[in-house]
């Protein structure tokens, strides 16, 4: 529905990584990764600069090694519909510390904004329910917002979550590309020591 209310995707992300507490978070690649670092950089947030379509499976992984830290995997719709088979392996694996959260802005915001299949009726809340993953409706307000900022922060899931928002640009705020440092400092966050 084109006329239905949507979130400004900066506002969004700073709302959910306010009070973050322990969370863990892996980036999409492109607008996840810079609404994340304009939130404040971060040794706890592994941004994923490539490998589109892996960003819930790396989450996946993550949760798995460690389950008893609340993990976020944060994308923009692109990447989850390029890796939608992670959503049914999410579904039986039932991590309870493992939130996927989309940025659904129904574009490819990376390649020149050309629409998503979301753009034409493809529901990922749907998608996800249908692995057995919890989703509550798309969300497009700060109320549904808040709500779902509370429960990051808990191990009672798997959660998968679509924010509808607006697909206006942001200044891109850039973390470091490095690879290998970003591995290595993400590895001493969660570890307590180098490698």
């Amino acid at each position: 529905m084109p006329d239905s209310p949507v979130l400004d995707r900066r506002e969004a992300v700073a709302r959910l990584l306010r009070d973050r507490g322990e969370l863990l978070v892996v980036t999409g690649l492109g607008s996840a990764t810079y609404d994340v670092a304009a939130c404040g950089d971060d040794p706890r947030n592994f941004y994923l600069w490539g490998a589109m379509g892996g960003t819930a499976a790396l989450a996946l992984g993550l949760a798995i090694a460690r389950p008893d830290t609340p993990v976020l995997a944060l994308t923009g719709d692109g990447d989850m519909l390029m890796g939608i088979g992670s959503l049914a392996t999410i579904g039986a694996r039932q991590p309870k510390n493992l939130s996927v959260v989309v940025l659904d802005n129904e574009r490819y915001g990376e390649t020149g904004a050309q629409p998503t299949a979301t753009a034409h009726g493809v529901d990922l809340v749907a998608m996800a329910r249908a692995c057995g993953i919890e989703a509550p409706d798309d969300i497009r307000d700060m109320n549904g917002l808040g709500t779902l900022a509370e429960r990051l922060r808990r191990t009672d899931g798997p959660l998968f979550a679509n924010i509808k928002i607006d697909p206006r640009e942001h200044p891109k705020v850039l973390p470091a590309r490095d690879g290998a440092w970003l591995r290595s400092r993400f590895r001493e966050a969660v570890l307590g020591k180098a490698p």
